[in-house]
């Protein structure tokens, strides 16, 4: 017999959103949770409805209020967030090169001596990692990836750099992630991917997705440069191992 659902928060976000949210922490089955209630609204769309944005926890869904109000909107919600969560689908899985330390991984040694072990042990456990994106967002392209080993969570740094380099992997607290563009970021620095998630005139724009898997593998910095090349003029340099 199905377990019972406990059911989500109802929340009103400005007069033309609702926040459907599943949990107040980052948790993978809330997560499960938020990304069938948004592949359920694709497949079955509510009258009303221009736009789902999912994340760890909750479902952020716009809403034009001239076709439906808020109350009738949230029990239609609240009503498909309570079907049975599906059994995991076939996703596609992500191979993405990494260049690992040195200039391209600034945190990588402070990162070993604070977890008390040796940057290539930091950098096998990570590229060991098997990761799922639970969300996209903050920039374009930024994946936000859970299934961080417990022996790499640590919290963020306590003064944010403002600027960190496009295609840095990071980690902070439980998660790890791929950024996209250049901007700030209270991560620890580990390594580089040429790979763009996000650009703006290539086919695909955005290249990862929320339920896409993600595992890494290391290049060094000369193979970096060559795909970094590749990858600007528009190649996707990932490989999908599975779809």
């Amino acid at each position: 017999m199905a377990a019972t659902l406990s059911p989500p928060r109802i929340l009103p976000s400005g007069d033309s959103a609702i926040t459907v949210e599943f949990s107040r922490n980052i948790d993978d089955a809330a997560n499960q949770r938020v990304l069938a209630l948004d592949h359920i609204l694709a497949r079955e769309p509510v009258p009303g409805v221009t736009e789902t944005v999912p994340t760890y926890r909750s479902l952020l869904v716009h809403y034009d209020p001239v076709q439906i109000d808020f109350d009738t909107l949230g029990e239609k919600l609240l009503a498909k967030a309570l079907l049975p969560v599906p059994a995991a689908t076939k996703a596609r899985r992500w191979r993405i090169p990494v260049a690992y330390g040195g200039e391209h991984g600034i945190d990588l040694e402070d990162v070993a001596k604070t977890l008390k072990t040796t940057p290539d042990d930091i950098v096998a456990r990570h590229a060991a990692g098997d990761y799922r994106v639970a969300m996209i967002g903050f920039t374009p392209g930024w994946s936000y990836l859970s299934g961080l080993d417990h022996s790499l969570q640590m919290p963020r740094r306590q003064n944010p750099r403002l600027l960190t380099p496009a295609g840095t992997i990071s980690i902070g607290g439980v998660q790890t992630g791929v950024q996209c563009l250049a901007g700030p970021s209270g991560w620890h620095l580990l390594g580089r991917t040429a790979v763009r998630t996000y650009q703006l005139h290539r086919d695909p724009t955005f290249l990862l997705g929320p339920g896409d898997l993600v595992t890494f593998s290391t290049v060094d910095a000369k193979t970096f440069a060559e795909q970094d090349r590749a990858a600007e003029a528009g190649e996707i340099v990932a490989e999908l191992i599975a779809s």
